[in-house]
Parts: structure tokens; C-alpha cells; sequence
């Protein structure tokens, strides 16, 4: 049985499960007087029986989902007598045997490869077979068990809330241990990338060239790892863009929360957010095609030289696609702050201006920012568009018009392709992504504790 035809199934169980417990809890409410003579509505019995049928079958099949093919290649992989000692030696034979078991392989495959495709066919099936018997069978026995425990009596509301409860800490522990997680990952590989390239060459060097040489004879054969041509192409990118889409925005949402009209405001707000439904590429093609050009020109005619992939013109273009996100989340923040401080104020003799920048304004403050911070992680983490108008040259320069590059865009040239995990070359993505993980949180602290101190002055 296929994996979606059994979650189906396993479905059908549960709002069988579901069905049966409630028109028993409903059918004891009536033989009894009425459901005040339950210890719990007739849904929660209903929910009981659906999770003591659902929830364990429904954890079998994603554990058996997660570690089944993991299982299954060590399985193959150690039923055959002569094979590769390396990993990449072994990840190409297991590719073999997979495209071989699907009809895919071109060519004569040798006897031990046929064995090891049937082997592999012969465990697949066998796990399917099993999976999908033992989640049936978990899922009707414990529904069953759940059913064979109602009465009047039972406290299904207690019993279904505390596993609601258990799911609901999960869902936020899953969160916390997958941002452990990713810290530790991008850690461990950075600490080897640390080996072999001394931390102050990382953190102060002046050129960047990861590309490392085939023989030692030629020239940067152990290449050159200064991060500070990234880290200086980032925040120029970044601040041309906050630049541009912090007073857009922000004033736009000023006007349409204070001073437009229902009906400009219904009209202005979605064609606004529209900007942010453009995908990056598109804005990137807008970049590299319209808006380098035009700044090259520009610069031209007024005696500066500007090359035809420019810092300016990717943070002109990505402070356009930030402007809704700071827009729309401090259009919502402002209409959040109460209208009696607005009254309040405009009874003193305030003017409408006034209000807004002595009232409205500093009550709206800890928000904005919070949509400035969401707007600068967008600026940092993008890439389409610094790749397409502003270039790949790692330039240490303060010049706008010259081609720089991003720290996002170098992870991504460095992890192009089909890439081995043990030169500099490729660990030094993950220092780099190190780093974009510590500025962002020193950034966090930092504007937590602005937002503190100035909350504090306004109360």
C-alpha cells in the first residue's frame, strides 16, 4: 500500500473513531436525562477516541517514514561483498542499484549490481507491506481501546486536553531545538573551516578568492579568505536599501492609516502589498536590465564613472521590494495604537500632525521597529537580486557605482553543485553563515534593549 493511499486510510479510521465515541457519549446523554449528566460534551469523547486511534499510527508511519530508507540502504549496502571504501564510492553504487531497481540504468548491469537492485525492490516492498499492517492494526486496537473505555463517567475533556497540551509544547520545543540545531551544524563546520584558515585572516582580511588551485605551483594555490569585501558589500546593499524603504514605507503607512479615506485606503493598501507577491528574480531582471543601466548613464553624463553592476542599483531595487513589508506591518501597528490617545490629544489642541508624531507615533514605536528589523533580515538574506545587478566581485570599496557582493550570494556560489565537504573552499559558506547568524543576533539585542529604554521613557 502506497505511503498517501495508507494516510487515507488511517484517516478514515480516525473519523470513524471520531463518529463512533460521539454518537455513544450523545446516546448515553439521552438515556441519562441530558448531557449535563456527562462528565464531558460529547466532542471530547469523540476526541478521545480519535487520538487513541489516530496519533500513535500517525507517529508509526512519520518514524517509519523518517528512518526507512536509511535502514534499507545500510541493509543493501551490507549484503554486498565488494564495494567502494569511500562515502562518495558508496553513494554512487547505492544511486546504481536505486536506478537499476527503477528501470532506469542504460546499459548491461553486473550480476552483483541485479542482485543488489532484486534485494532492494524485495525490502521496499516488504517495508510497505509491514508499514502499512502494522499502522492498521495499532490504529483500530486502539481505537478499540479507547471505545471499550467510555462511560458517562470519564473525564475525556481532561485526558484530550493534556495531550493538546503535549503537542502544543512539542510545536514549540520543535522550534527552539531546530534553531539548536542549525546553530551547532553551521558551528562544528565552521570550527573546521577555523583549521585551516586562522580566524583573524577570516575576520580582517582584505581579499577574498575561496577558488583554490589544483597544483601548489600556481598562483593562490591556498586562496584567500578576508571577509571583510563581504561583510562591507552587505551593509552598503543594506543600508541603500533601508535607505530607500524605511521613510517609503513608513510614510505610506502614516498616510494610509491617518489621512487617507476608507475607500483610497482599500484601494492602496493591496496594490502597495502587490509588490511584495514579485518574485526576487523578477526584480532582479528589473535591476540588471533597466535600473544598472540607467544609473550607469546617469553617472556618465555627469562625469563619474559607474560600472554596469552596481551596489546602488541593487539596494535602490531591493529597498522597492522591502517598502511593503515595513508599510504593511506598521500600518498594522499604528491602527492598533487606541483611538483614545488620538482623542486625547486632539482635545488638548493638538493638530492632526502633532498627533501623530507625539502621540501616535511614539505609542507605535516598539512595532515599526520590529518591521525595520524584519525588513533589514530581508535585505541581508537576499540574493537573486545582488547576483543579477550587482556582480560577483568581492570589491572592497565604499563607492556605490563600483560591482560588489553580498555574504548570502558568496554562500550560494560556494555551494553550487555537487561539492565535498573537506576544503576551505566549501566550509568557508558555513563561517560565513556563522557570522550572518551573530550580526543578526547582536542586531536582535540591540534593538531589544532600544525599544526597552524608549517604552520606558513613554511610560
Amino acid at each position: 500500500m502506497q505511503t498517501p493511499t495508507l494516510f487515507a486510510l488511517l484517516l478514515l479510521l480516525i473519523l470513524v473513531a471520531y463518529g463512533t465515541g460521539f454518537s455513544r457519549a450523545l446516546s448515553a446523554a439521552r438515556s441519562r436525562g441530558g448531557l449535563r449528566n456527562l462528565s464531558s460534551l460529547p466532542s471530547y469523547h469523540g476526541l478521545f477516541a480519535a487520538l487513541w486511534c489516530g496519533l500513535p499510527a500517525l507517529l508509526l508511519l512519520g518514524a517509519w517514514l523518517v528512518f526507512d530508507d536509511a535502514i534499507i540502504r545500510s541493509m543493501v549496502m551490507h549484503s554486498i561483498a565488494d564495494k567502494p571504501d569511500t562515502i562518495a564510492g558508496q553513494n554512487l553504487l547505492f544511486a546504481q542499484i536505486q536506478n537499476l531497481a527503477a528501470g532506469h540504468l542504460v546499459g548491461e548491469p553486473s550480476p552483483q549490481l541485479q542482485s543488489a537492485a532484486e534485494h532492494l525492490s524485495q525490502l521496499r516492498s516488504n517495508s510497505n507491506t509491514l508499514q502499512a499492517f502494522l499502522s492498521v492494526v495499532l490504529a483500530v486496537g486502539l481505537g478499540a481501546f479507547a471505545l471499550l473505555r467510555f462511560s458517562p463517567e470519564l473525564r475525556a475533556r481532561e485526558k484530550v486536553e493534556k495531550v493538546l497540551r503535549a503537542i502544543l509544547i512539542t510545536c514549540a520545543c520543535a522550534a527552539i531545538f531546530t534553531t539548536v540545531g542549525i546553530l551547532f551544524s553551521v558551528l562544528f563546520e565552521s570550527l573546521r573551516f577555523f583549521q585551516s584558515v586562522p580566524v583573524t585572516e577570516f575576520l580582517f582580511g582584505l581579499h577574498w578568492s575561496p577558488q583554490m588551485a589544483l597544483r601548489a605551483d600556481q598562483v593562490g594555490s591556498s586562496g584567500a579568505f578576508g571577509a571583510v569585501p563581504l561583510f562591507t558589500g552587505t551593509l552598503m546593499v543594506s543600508a541603500i536599501a533601508m535607505f530607500v524603504a524605511v521613510p517609503v514605507g513608513l510614510m505610506a503607512a502614516i498616510y494610509l492609516a491617518e489621512y487617507a479615506s476608507k475607500s483610497v485606503r482599500n484601494v492602496a493598501k493591496p496594490v502597495l502589498e502587490i509588490l511584495a507577491g514579485v518574485p526576487t528574480v523578477v526584480y532582479g531582471f528589473f535591476a540588471a536590465l533597466t535600473v544598472a543601466p540607467f544609473i550607469r548613464d546617469l553617472a556618465t553624463s555627469i562625469g563619474l564613472q559607474a560600472s554596469s553592476e552596481s551596489a546602488l542599483a541593487a539596494g535602490l531595487v531591493m529597498g522597492i521590494m522591502i517598502i511593503p513589508f515595513v508599510s504593511s506591518l506598521s500600518d498594522d501597528v499604528i491602527n492598533a495604537v487606541p483611538q483614545s490617545l488620538r482623542d486625547g490629544a486632539l482635545g488638548l489642541g493638538s493638530t492632526q500632525s502633532e498627533t501623530v508624531r507625539k502621540v501616535v507615533i511614539p505609542a507605535a514605536l516598539p512595532g515599526i521597529v520590529g518591521g525595520v528589523l524584519l525588513a533589514v533580515s530581508r535585505a541581508i538574506g537576499e540574493t537573486m537580486i545582488v547576483v543579477m545587478a550587482a556582480g560577483l566581485a568581492a570589491n572592497l570599496t565604499a563607492n556605490p557605482l563600483e560591482s560588489v557582493t553580498t555574504v548570502t550570494v558568496q554562500i550560494v556560489t560556494l555551494l553550487v553543485g555537487d561539492q565535498e565537504f573537506d576544503s576551505p573552499k566549501t566550509l568557508a559558506a558555513f563561517a560565513l553563515g556563522l557570522m550572518l547568524f551573530i550580526s543578526t543576533l547582536v542586531l536582535n539585542f540591540i534593538a531589544l534593549h532600544v525599544v526597552k529604554k524608549y517604552r520606558e521613557q513613554y511610560d
